[in-house]
């Protein structure tokens, strides 16, 4: 499936045809930040943070679409409490981009995945997970 481009979380929310839930907690210091397609009424937004420092994250994207994403492999999911979570070790990526973790999830029509590249705490996941949850009703600020 071919990703395009898009020119910001505006352009994101015309795709997906109503606002992108966001994270409300605070993020890690991101380097840059990629809006892009995933298919027909799907949307990723992909933070590249700022990985300078040993021991912190990567990366973080978020996938909201109307149909489940794509799978990429993973092991099979195990319950954490209202999220089918996955972890690999993910040895071919780079250093600072694994291992990976990912949260996925459905709230208010939208399937939803969290995904953390590097060394995230399961629970720093979680929280940014709860936090899209709890934004998604919510207009923008």
């Amino acid at each position: 499936m071919e990703r395009e481009p898009l020119e910001g979380i505006g352009a994101a929310d015309a795709h997906l045809g109503r606002t992108v839930p966001l994270p409300a907690a605070a993020l890690p210091l991101a380097r840059w930040v990629e809006v892009v397609t995933d298919g027909p009424g799907a949307v990723q937004v992909e933070w590249n943070l700022d990985s300078s420092r040993d021991g912190t994250p990567g990366r973080l994207t978020l996938y909201a679409g109307h149909a489940a994403p794509a799978e990429r492999g993973l092991p099979a999911p195990t319950s954490l409490g209202r999220y089918a979570y996955r972890h690999a070790a993910l040895e071919e990526a780079e250093t600072g981009l694994r291992p990976v973790q990912e949260l996925a999830w459905e709230h208010d029509g939208l399937h939803l995945r969290l995904t953390g590249q590097g060394p995230w705490e399961r629970a720093v996941l979680v929280a940014l997970a709860d936090s899209v949850a709890s934004a998604s009703g919510r207009g923008r600020r």
